[in-house]
C-alpha cells in the first residue's frame, strides 16, 4: 500500500507542470466570529456557524499564517476550551473540554479529521495523532468542543479537530522560508491552478529542528495534493496526503520544579529514545444532485500508517512497532424540503492493524526483557445515522440526530499465550460493541445581533484495541464496555457588526464506563467522571487600527468514583480533581496596525494551576507566557515576519506529572526567535 500511495503522490506532482496563477499578499487581520462564517465539520457539509448548535471554533488561513506554529499546540491553544500539552518534538497530549488524558483515554476521547475523514481508524487511535495531520498546509482548522453530531461516531466524545485542505480555486501560489533558534529551518510551497484534469493544488512543507534539549532533533515532511473536477452533474475531489516524521525524543526531567533549572531542562536522560512514523491517506469526495430536493454525498478513503517508538516514559523503554491499513467510505442522502433538511447516512471502515512490543534492556522488576506483545487485529465498523434540521419559526431553528455504530474486533495473538512479567497475552478472540449516540439542539434569534443556542448530546467510543489486548495479569476483557459522555450546554452569540463578536457557552457533562490506567498501570473499568465549565470567545475592534481578541475558559473536572491504585497519592477519591486539568485557560491577543503594511501582535497565554496526580497531593502552579509577532509587507508579493516566543524567557513546564513517586516534567522552551519570508508568484 505504501508504494501505491507514493506512486499516486508522485503522479499528482507531475500533473502540475501546467499550473498557473497569481497571488496577492495582504496583511492578515483577526478573523471575527461573525454570523456569516461557514463551517463544515458539524454535518459534513457547509453550514452557517450562526445556525449551528455545535460549539465550533476555527482558525482560518490568515490566523494560521500569522501564528506560523512550530507545533500545532501553538495554534489550537488560542481556541476556547483547548489545552494541548506539547511533549518533545511533534509529541503532544490533548485536552478539549477535558483534562489532559493519557493512554487509551488520550487516544480515544478526541476525533482527528482531515476534510471530515478520520486520520485513523477509531480503535487504533494515536495519542499523538495530530502529528499525522497536515496542519502547516491547512486552509483552516475547525474544532468542535463537546460530543460530535450523529455524522461522527466513536472517539467524538470531548471534541473533534478537522484539518481542512485548501480549495484549488481559492489558493494562491507561494513559497515561504523560515529560520530560527535551535537550528530551526522550515519551508513551505503552494502551487495552484488549472490542470488537464481540473483545478489542482499541491502543497509541500518540511521542517527541521536541532532541538533545544540534548539529542532532540526533529524532521517532518508533508506532501499534500488535491484535484477537483466534474463528470456530468457529479462534482469530485481527489485528495492525497503523506506525512513522514523522524524525531529524537527528549524525555521527562525529574525532581520538584526541575523545569526551573535551565541546565537540567536541557539534559536528556534517554538519548536513545525516538519516534519514526509515516502516514499516507487518499480520499475521493463525490457530490451529485439527484433531483431538485435530493442530493447524494460520498467519500471513499484509504489510509496506511506505521510507527516505531521507544517507550521512554516507562522503565522498560521497550520498542513499540505498530501500524494499520484501512479502506472505507462515508455516504449520505440529503433532502432539502422547504424549511427542513434531512440527512440519512451509512459509513463503514475495514482495518487490519498490528502491534509488537519488545524490551531489549535487562529486566527491571515486572518489566521483563524480551517480547511483551505481538498481535494483529482485524476491525470492521458499520454505522448508520439520521439527522434533521427544521426552521420552526423565522427565529427558532431545531436539529436532532441519532447514530448507531457496530464495531467488531478479531484479535489474533502471535506470541505464547499467558502472563510474562506484567504482560498478559490473550488467546485469539472476537469482540463486538454496539453504541447509540443521539443529539438534539436549538438556535433562537433574539434579534439581528443576539442569538441563544443549546444542545444535549451523547458522545461514545468503543474501547481502543490497546485497552482490550494489552492487559496485565489478573485483568480480563470482560467488563470493558464502550465509554459514554452525556453533555448539556447552552450559550449566547453576539454580533454587532464590525465592532465586536462574542460567543459565551456553558456546559455540564457526565462520563460513564470510563476506561483508564491507574498508577500501577492497571486498566480501571466502569469509572465515572463529571465536568462543567464556561467558555468565552470573541473579538473587539477598539479602533480602526487596534483590536483585541481571544478566548477564556474556566472548567472543573472531577472523579465521580472511588478506586485506582491501592494506596498512596494515586488513590482516587470521589470528588477529587482530575489531574492535569487547570481551572483557567486563556489566550488574549492585541493586534495593532501602526502604519500601512505593518502588523504587530502580542499574545498573553495563561495556564492555571493544576494537580499533577490523581490523589491531589502534587501541584503545578501554572504559568503565563508572552509572545510577540511582527509582519511587514515589502510589496504586494513579499512579506517578512519576526516572531519572539516566550518573550520574557519564563521557566515553565509544558506538562507536569507525578508518577513512580516523583515529580517529572516536560520543560517549556526558553525564549526563541524566528525570521520568515514569504513570496507570491
Amino acid at each position: 500500500m505504501f508504494r501505491l500511495f507514493r506512486l499516486a503522490l508522485l503522479g499528482s506532482v507531475t500533473g502540475y507542470a501546467s499550473v498557473s496563477g497569481s497571488v496577492c499578499v495582504a496583511i492578515a487581520q483577526e478573523a471575527p466570529v461573525a454570523r456569516d462564517v461557514v463551517v463544515v465539520t458539524g454535518a459534513r457539509t457547509e453550514t452557517l456557524r450562526s445556525d449551528s448548535t455545535l460549539a465550533t471554533a476555527l482558525l482560518d488561513a490568515e490566523a494560521l499564517d500569522r501564528v506560523g506554529a512550530h507545533h500545532i499546540s501553538e495554534a489550537l491553544n488560542r481556541l476556547p476550551g483547548v489545552n494541548i500539552n506539547r511533549g518533545n518534538g511533534a509529541e503532544h497530549l490533548t485536552a478539549i473540554r477535558s483534562p489532559v488524558f493519557t493512554g487509551g483515554q488520550g487516544a480515544g476521547s478526541f476525533l482527528y479529521l482531515e476534510d471530515g475523514v478520520p486520520l485513523r481508524a477509531a480503535g487504533f487511535a494515536n495519542i499523538n495523532g495530530l502529528f499525522e495531520g497536515a496542519d502547516g498546509l491547512a486552509d483552516r482548522i475547525e474544532v468542535v468542543r463537546g460530543p460530535g453530531s450523529a455524522a461522527y461516531g466513536s472517539n467524538a466524545l470531548h471534541g473533534l479537530v478537522n484539518i481542512i485542505t485548501p480549495d484549488p480555486e481559492d489558493t494562491e501560489r507561494s513559497i515561504w522560508l523560515e529560520a530560527g533558534s535551535y537550528g530551526r529551518a522550515a519551508a513551505r510551497l503552494n502551487l495552484a491552478g488549472e490542470t488537464g484534469f481540473g483545478a489542482g493544488w499541491l502543497g509541500f512543507s518540511v521542517r527541521h529542528e536541532d532541538g533545544w534539549r540534548d539529542d532532540a532533533s526533529l524532521d517532518r515532511r508533508v506532501l499534500q495534493t488535491r484535484l477537483d473536477g466534474e463528470i456530468g452533474e457529479t462534482d469530485w475531489s481527489l485528495r492525497l496526503s503523506g506525512v513522514d516524521l523522524e524525531q529524537e525524543t527528549a524525555t521527562f526531567v525529574g525532581g520538584f520544579e526541575a523545569y526551573k533549572d535551565e541546565a537540567a531542562s536541557r539534559r536528556n536522560a534517554d538519548p536513545e529514545a525516538f519516534r519514526n512514523a509515516y502516514a499516507l491517506r487518499a480520499a475521493l469526495h463525490l457530490n451529485r444532485p439527484i433531483t431538485e430536493t435530493l442530493s447524494a454525498q460520498a467519500a471513499l478513503f484509504a489510509r496506511s500508517n506505521d510507527m516505531q517508538f521507544r517507550m521512554h516514559f516507562l522503565p522498560s523503554e521497550a520498542l513499540e512497532s505498530s501500524g494499520h491499513d484501512s479502506v472505507g467510505f462515508q455516504s449520505a442522502l440529503v433532502w432539502t424540503l422547504g424549511d427542513s433538511v434531512l440527512r440519512l447516512g451509512l459509513d463503514t471502515d475495514f482495518t487490519e492493524g498490528a502491534l509488537r512490543e519488545f524490551q531489549t534492556r535487562p529486566t527491571v522488576g515486572p518489566f521483563v526483557q524480551g517480547l511483551h506483545y505481538d498481535y494483529t487485529v482485524q476491525s470492521r465498523t458499520v454505522a448508520a445515522f439520521a439527522m434533521g434540521e427544521h426552521q420552526l419559526t423565522p427565529r427558532l431553528r431545531l436539529d436532532a440526530g441519532l447514530r448507531w455504530e457496530n464495531t467488531r474486533y478479531a484479535y489474533s495473538n502471535r506470541a505464547p499465550v499467558g502472563a510474562v512479567g506484567r504482560y498478559l497475552r490473550l488467546a485469539d478472540r472476537d469482540d463486538v460493541f454496539d453504541t447509540l449516540a443521539p443529539h438534539a439542539g436549538w438556535v433562537f434569534d433574539v434579534s439581528d445581533s443576539v442569538s441563544l443556542f443549546g444542545r444535549a448530546a451523547r458522545g461514545v467510543r468503543a474501547p481502543q484495541t490497546a485497552e482490550l489486548f494489552r492487559l496485565q495479569p489478573g485483568q480480563s476483557v470482560e467488563g470493558i464496555e464502550p465509554e459514554t459522555l452525556d453533555s448539556a450546554e447552552t450559550g449566547l452569540r453576539l454580533d454587532v457588526g464590525s465592532a465586536a463578536q462574542l460567543e459565551l457557552t456553558g456546559y455540564v457533562m457526565r462520563k460513564d464506563n470510563v476506561i483508564l490506567r491507574d498508577a500501577n498501570g492497571l486498566t480501571v473499568t466502569g469509572a465515572k467522571t463529571r465536568h462543567h465549565g464556561i467558555e468565552l470567545d470573541g473579538v473587539w475592534s477598539i479602533t480602526d487600527t487596534l483590536s483585541l481578541s481571544g478566548a477564556v475558559s474556566w472548567a472543573v473536572h472531577e472523579y465521580d468514583f472511588n478506586g485506582g491504585a491501592g494506596s498512596g497519592s494515586e488513590r482516587i477519591m470521589e470528588g477529587a480533581r482530575i489531574d492535569t486539568a487547570p481551572d483557567w485557560l486563556s489566550s488574549l491577543r492585541l493586534l495593532w496596525r501602526p502604519v500601512d503594511r505593518v502588523l504587530v501582535e502580542t499574545e498573553w497565554a495563561h495556564v492555571g494551576e493544576y494537580f499533577a496526580d490523581a490523589g491531589n497531593t502534587a501541584l503545578y502552579d501554572g504559568h503565563d507566557l508572552l509572545h510577540l509577532r511582527l509582519s511587514r509587507d515589502i510589496n504586494d508579493q513579499v512579506r517578512i515576519s519576526l516572531a519572539v516566543r516566550n518573550l520574557l524567557d519564563e521557566r515553565y513546564a509544558e506538562r507536569a506529572d507525578f508518577a513512580f513517586g516523583r515529580y517529572r516534567y516536560f520543560p517549556g522552551e526558553p525564549r526563541t526567535l524566528s525570521l520568515s519570508a514569504g513570496l507570491s508568484f
